[in-house]
């Protein structure tokens, strides 16, 4: 045979694949019609699981057997998805335990921040809240998420992702450790000054204090230097350290604002090597509301730890329309090997798409939680 009759044979047995497809797909409609009527659950693991095996034993050789459960898998999750559809349409859907808002309240909020008076935090929030805003600060992330769920604070701002640096990882571990939400974000461009006591000079300096991720992005300009570095918790606390102790040879890595706060001055200006360098800020409830103008959500879910888990889950968003923005892995406590994903994606929890493509998520994978619509 040559090559066009060849393809010609293909497009028949596809044609027949495609009319089979959609018997399959119109008899897995009137499953799910049942599946509603009783109450039943879309997902039946170890029947899909039975399935499979028998269909790779109608494969006459391995390599067909492994294409086989390939494609069947893709097939099943289809039916699936179209299943999730009709549950959406019966209106048989839990309703999503979220609120939904015309606006937050921020004139009469009390905010905490993580770090010290002149913080980019300190920043984030005024930025977001106004420049008169009830606040205080505390020393670590954790003291802030515990000041929401301890009631002292309406809201936190926690800085969740840098540009250069990439993602505050300990952000993640809380977000899932708490019953917080994020309700906003606010993204701040960062201008690192190297600040010192009055009178000092460049060459007076040997030590440079900064948080890691600060001492990461002036790494360039500190390699022209033969200074000593050392690590602090906030970059508002190394300008505090310095004017504190008021000695010529140290200098802190901080904002211009937080020089001005401390009575430091300013040795050199965007010591930091991008110039597009900026973080994004959370903003953080212990209430479960959202905007209902909000256009960003972003959850958190554990798959099982086989081959494809990952890949299924995802097809949730393709299926539904969805355009995730962002990804991100964390270790499990106590679980070698095993990941926890972070997902940003866009949407508004009153989007028909986007409770489909949970109704899925919360079916197929486990631990799944809503971290935020903003």
């Amino acid at each position: 045979m040559d090559l066009t009759e060849l393809r010609e044979r293909i497009d028949a047995i596809d044609a027949q694949i495609a009319g089979l497809f959609e018997q399959r797909m119109d008899i897995c409609g009137q499953v799910a019609e049942y599946k509603i009527s009783v109450g039943k659950n879309v997902f039946d693991k170890s029947r899909e699981a039975e399935k499979l095996a028998k269909i790779r034993a109608l494969a006459h050789n391995e390599f067909n057997g492994f294409c086989l459960v390939e494609l069947f898998e893709q097939i099943m999750s289809m039916s699936r998805k179209l299943q999730y559809r009709l549950l959406m349409e019966s209106g048989r859907l839990e309703a999503l335990p979220f609120i939904g808002v015309d606006r937050l309240e921020r004139s009469k909020a009390r905010v905490v921040f993580q770090g010290a008076e002149g913080a980019y935090s300190q920043a984030a929030m005024m930025r977001f809240f106004g420049d008169s805003v009830d606040s205080f600060h505390v020393d670590a992330f954790r003291d802030a998420m515990d000041a929401i769920e301890e009631g002292s604070a309406d809201f936190a701002v926690l800085p969740i992702e840098n540009s250069t640096a990439g993602i505050v990882s300990e952000i993640y571990d809380l977000l899932q450790e708490y019953e917080n939400y994020i309700v906003g974000e606010q993204i701040i461009k960062i201008e690192h000054c190297l600040l010192g006591v009055p009178g000092a000079k460049l060459e007076d300096i040997r030590t440079v204090c900064s948080h890691p991720q600060s001492l990461m992005q002036s790494s360039r300009y500190l390699s022209l230097h033969d200074w000593r570095q050392i690590s602090m918790q906030n970059n508002a606390f190394a300008a505090k350290k310095v004017a504190d102790e008021q000695d010529r040879s140290q200098a802190a890595i901080a904002s211009e604002h937080a020089g001005e706060i401390y009575g430091l001055e300013v040795l050199q200006r965007k010591v930091n090597h991008s110039g597009t360098n900026s973080t994004r800020f959370i903003i953080v409830s212990g209430r479960k509301i959202f905007q209902k103008d909000a256009k960003k959500i972003s959850l958190c879910f554990e798959v099982p730890h086989e081959s494809g888990s990952l890949y299924h889950i995802l097809s949730h968003f393709i299926y539904n329309n969805l355009n995730m923005t962002k990804i991100e892995s964390r270790p499990i406590e106590d679980r070698n090997w095993e990941y926890r994903f972070f997902i940003d994606f866009e949407g508004n929890l009153a989007d028909s798409a986007v409770k489909n493509a949970l109704r899925g998520l919360r079916e197929e994978a486990r631990n799944m939680k809503i971290l935020g619509n903003y």
